[in-house]
């Protein structure tokens, strides 16, 4: 058996973001993320092993479905520059049912637009350069903050959508 290819994982530049292939000193915020009650609606809190194997799943998906997980860094020029912000990314494979747009803030860099810039330039990315013909955020009903954000990146409600957890909204993305 001939070994995978090794993926081109893109770099993605906004007007204030560098969205970026996640690396091994952006595992504390992660995981610390992930053990605190913010994670909620990605099914956490989580213990660190649980939170490693999804930290592992966000890089493992460039090498087995050609997208996944980008972290989200503060370019120059602004308060939090070279600070990570958090994460966007893609997701696919057996457990959802088409790929799906999401994103997610560490504390105190909420309310400055950058979830909106992130998930407005990979959703991009995803219908330029990978051609998807769907795009969906799966977002638990109580999560309103990412409902709005959602529909503030023009994503519409789509009640007949296939979804994984059965109580998931699911926001169907507009190509741009």
């Amino acid at each position: 058996m001939s070994p995978l290819p090794t993926p081109t994982i893109p770099t993605l530049v906004s007007s204030r973001l560098i969205l970026r292939a996640p690396r091994m000193e952006d595992w504390p915020a992660y995981a610390a993320f992930m053990a605190t009650d913010r994670s909620t609606y990605m099914g956490g809190p989580h213990e660190e092993a649980i939170a490693w194997g999804m930290f592992c799943h966000d890089v493992a998906q460039w090498h087995l479905l050609g997208h996944g997980a980008l972290m989200i860094e503060v370019r120059e020029g602004e308060a939090a520059a070279g600070e990570c912000a958090g994460q966007v990314g893609l997701n696919g494979g057996p457990l959802f049912p088409e790929h799906e747009l999401g994103w997610m803030l560490y504390p105190g860099f909420e309310g400055r637009g950058y979830a909106s810039e992130a998930a407005t330039a990979l959703r991009n990315w995803a219908f330029e350069t990978l051609r998807l013909e769907t795009l969906v955020s799966y977002i638990h009903p109580e999560n309103a903050a990412s409902c709005r954000l959602a529909e503030r990146l023009g994503a519409v409600l789509d009640a007949d959508a296939a979804r994984h957890d059965p109580a998931d909204l699911v926001y169907r993305h507009p190509k741009s």
